[in-house]
């Protein structure tokens, strides 16, 4: 079963749909973000010429695949670097190689990696916006949530700041406690409940064993007046991660006074059903927080 599920999350349709690299971009392939780390802790840079003394807004995208699958080589937001974006992809240590929160320590250190250069490769150290589906995008929202959370700050480059300027959320879970619950038996791909579940493997038990570690892992316990500005879009019919993950943490965002859009798709499933409407509004998102006229 979590084969076929695995199989699903890395066959889903890209919001941002994935082209050949554009002319004129230049790549920086397999840049470790952790000094003699783990072969996981590297980055793909895509960097466009720059025809302009100002420096480039950059979207940093997060691969899914449950936590334990996927790559950085398969970069949707690469169509970002025709609208005057740099781009970076990056990998993460799964599961199976490391428990939570050795993901979200290793997203940290990318963007504190990225800022440190950021004056090297020409990018703007305050406009640098995230980017995730599915397993990605509970990152980037943990990214978004937990940016002033000490706890998971390890490694090099700690005079730069992890805190995204804004996130951009393609169906990922927001709160492993109710996931469960939210779930349609009938219709789930996934018994969340079980230890064979991804999220079971992240926490290293399941929910039912774990709960603190389950807390700890859910981007809707860290939400704050403080917290960056996320776009959220999610399909009403989705298999894996159900739709009311998205309303919960969107709620849990307004609630607090953040700045959050929740982009419904009807009748969608986990990314298949969603098409132009949804990369125009990543687009437009983006442009509103890293490009303001």
């Amino acid at each position: 079963m979590i084969r076929i599920v695995i199989s699903l999350l890395l066959s889903i349709t890209p919001l941002l749909a994935q082209r050949p690299l554009p002319s004129g971009i230049t790549m920086k392939k397999d840049l470790p973000y952790v000094e003699n780390g783990h072969a996981r802790q590297k980055l793909d840079l895509y960097l466009p010429t720059n025809s302009t003394k100002n420096a480039l807004p950059m979207v940093i995208y997060i691969h899914g695949g449950a936590w334990l699958e996927g790559s950085k080589e398969q970069c949707p937001a690469l169509d970002l670097l025709n609208h005057g974006f740099a781009v970076a992809s990056i990998n993460y240590r799964l599961s199976q190689h490391s428990l939570f929160p050795a993901q979200i320590e290793d997203c940290k250190a990318a963007v504190r990696f990225i800022r440190a250069h950021a004056k090297e490769w020409g990018i703007d150290p305050k406009k640098v916006g995230v980017c995730g589906t599915s397993a990605g995008g509970h990152l980037v929202a943990m990214l978004g949530t937990a940016c002033e959370d000490k706890q998971f700050e390890v490694g090099a480059h700690l005079d730069q700041s992890s805190r995204p300027t804004c996130v951009c959320n393609f169906f990922g879970v927001s709160d492993l406690t109710t996931i469960h619950q939210q779930s349609d038996p009938q219709q789930s791909v996934i018994q969340h409940q079980l230890p064979t579940s991804p999220e079971s493997k992240l926490i290293g038990g399941t929910v039912a064993d774990q709960p603190e570690k389950a807390r700890a892992a859910s981007p809707v316990f860290y939400v704050s007046k403080n917290d960056v500005p996320m776009l959220l879009l999610h399909g009403t019919k989705d298999r894996l991660v159900p739709y009311a993950q998205s309303v919960q943490l969107h709620e849990a965002l307004k609630k607090a006074g953040v700045a959050s859009e929740l982009h419904t798709v009807e009748g969608a499933g986990h990314g298949d059903g969603f098409g132009k409407p949804e990369q125009e509004a990543a687009l437009q998102f983006f442009q509103k927080y890293l490009q303001p006229s």
